[in-house]
């Protein structure tokens, strides 16, 4: 008799069943070898959201939870949109199926260095090259057409309201120091108009971070090679994807933040007082927003006195 997932309704059951690989494991194989493919050496991927292994050099098997359906129909959807479309790699769908109501996809596995392992050691050189390569390939995707895309929900309105109404009570939870909290209230105001999108909504991502990107060598040093994990993709406002290598790996370096924001397509003169504050309330405002955990500038919370100092500590010119 085939192994069956059990029943969850939300994550941090499942985030308990999940660390032990033993009691899911033998139900991916299972999978794998319902359709055929290989899985002699399967590899688990610890990090993450939802059940990743790979079944060999080639495939990667994800499952996703019930109560995680959207991730599943974002990463399908983006990834059929997006085939074709970039000049750097992405996964292919080999397979898609569902057991017991968990949906999964089986999808090519690219080559690379994982960002979140080559990144640290980069030469500061190779780091404002990839940077802007990044900068390159948000902006690449977002001339894809959104098709099918535009319809997942909540949609970039609904998500901006609801990311409004609980801005102040989150941020305090989450431990961001009370200067900053202060001026909260008023960058919420003019949230509506700060964050409405400028033209049709594009794709995004909002995961453009180290764990999410492949790196590969050359003779010219370190290079973007391939994107992965797309399910949290939706559509919004474009400038939304330049804040995770805002937070995570520009530093607060002008060098890093102009090669990033130049591969965008916008150039120095672009960064204006505006325009940072624009990116303020979208970091404020992002789904996963945690700037005491993730903004990666040593010291920070020491060095702005409030939110107009932090942002000019982000995005200096």
């Amino acid at each position: 008799m085939a192994p069956s997932f059990p029943l969850f309704t939300d994550y941090e059951p499942f985030r308990i069943w999940r660390a032990d690989p033993a009691q899911w494991l033998p139900i991916a194989l299972d999978i794998a070898r319902s359709h055929g493919l290989a899985c002699a050496t399967p590899h688990i991927f610890g990090t993450g959201t939802n059940l990743v292994v790979a079944l060999d050099d080639k495939l990667i098997l994800k499952i996703f939870p019930p109560f995680l359906r959207s991730q599943f129909v974002s990463e399908r959807g983006a990834l059929a949109q997006l085939r074709g479309q970039l000049r750097i790699a992405i996964p292919e769908t080999v397979v898609e199926g569902e057991r017991d109501g968990w949906p999964y996809l089986v999808f090519t596995r690219l080559t690379g260095v994982l960002g979140a392992d080559a990144w640290p050691s980069l030469p500061e050189a190779d780091r404002e090259r990839v940077l802007a390569e990044i900068g390159e390939t948000i902006a690449e995707v977002q001339r894809v057409p959104a098709g099918p895309l535009a319809s997942i929900g909540p949609g970039w309105d609904a998500l901006m309201r609801r990311q409004m109404e609980g801005c102040r009570a989150r941020h305090a939870r989450l431990g961001l120091p009370e200067k900053f909290l202060d001026g909260l209230d008023a960058l919420l105001r003019d949230a509506a108009a700060l964050t409405a999108p400028d033209g049709a909504p594009v794709i995004l991502t909002g995961e453009y971070i180290p764990e999410n990107f492949l790196l590969s060598r050359v003779a010219s040093g370190w290079r973007l090679a391939g994107l992965i994990d797309f399910g949290d993709v939706m559509t919004g406002r474009g400038e939304y994807d330049l804040l995770g290598p805002s937070a995570f790996m520009t530093a607060g370096m002008p060098r890093r933040v102009r090669s990033l924001f130049e591969g965008f397509g916008y150039s120095a003169a672009d960064i204006t007082t505006d325009l940072k504050r624009r990116l303020m309330a979208l970091m404020l405002l992002h789904r996963h927003s945690d700037p005491v955990r993730h903004i990666c500038i040593e010291g920070w919370q020491q060095k702005a006195a409030d939110l107009r100092e932090l942002q000019d500590l982000l995005w200096p010119v």
